[in-house]
This record gives C-alpha cells, structure tokens and sequence, in this order.
C-alpha cells in the first residue's frame, strides 16, 4: 500500500516534490520527537525525584521513540502513523488503547509484571 501511494504521488506531483515531502516530514518528525522527547525525560526525571513512578511517560517515552522510528522510514502512510505517536492529543489515545491492552493481558495472566 505505501509503495502504491508513493507511486501515485510521484505521478500526481513528480518524483521532486513527492521526495521533497517525505524529506520534509522527515525532519518535522524528528523535531518533534526531539522535543517531545525531551519534555517525557524532564517529566521522568521530575517524577523520580519525588519518588514516583514514571509508568505513564515511560509508556509515552516509548510511543514517541517509535514515532520517530516510523518517521525515519519512507512513506506517508508510516509517516502518518509516526506523527500520531508525536502529537500528545493522539498519543494519549494511543497510550489509553496501550494501557488497556497491556491490563487485558495482565488478567488474563499472558503478560506478569514484576516488581522490584
């Protein structure tokens, strides 16, 4: 599918501009998950100073490390996908959906959480 959209785009726009969009993308994602990033890390560090622990930011921290991962690759259908792991209105719907999941697991003894 992707590879299919990227062809369709090259013929709707040409070869320059549809690269010129994946580059652009690109470097917008990486921006954003740096910053991003950085304000998960500042949060953790925040949260472990005061005895907390972090679960929520770690799970974002890991939702925004594979949004920039989706972002690095090609296409604009992962590209997509990667700025709703980026954008903190989506990815707090992607870490509720995550949460959920992971609880549904728990009680049904697929997954067991240790604690130290």
């Amino acid at each position: 599918m992707e590879f299919y959209i990227l062809i369709e785009a090259g013929r709707m726009i040409g070869l320059g501009p549809t690269v010129g969009l994946i580059l652009l993308t690109g470097v917008a994602g990486a921006w954003l998950a740096r910053s991003q990033g950085m304000e998960i890390i500042r949060r953790i560090q925040q949260e472990t100073a005061h005895g907390h622990m972090p679960a929520i930011n770690l799970i974002d921290g890991a939702l925004v490390l594979v949004g920039g991962l989706l972002l690095l690759t090609p296409g604009f259908l992962t590209d997509l996908l990667g700025f709703s792991f980026l954008v903190p209105l989506t990815r707090d719907l992607w870490r509720k959906t995550l949460v959920a999941w992971l609880e549904a697991q728990v009680r049904q003894g697929t997954v067991t959480i240790h604690r130290l």
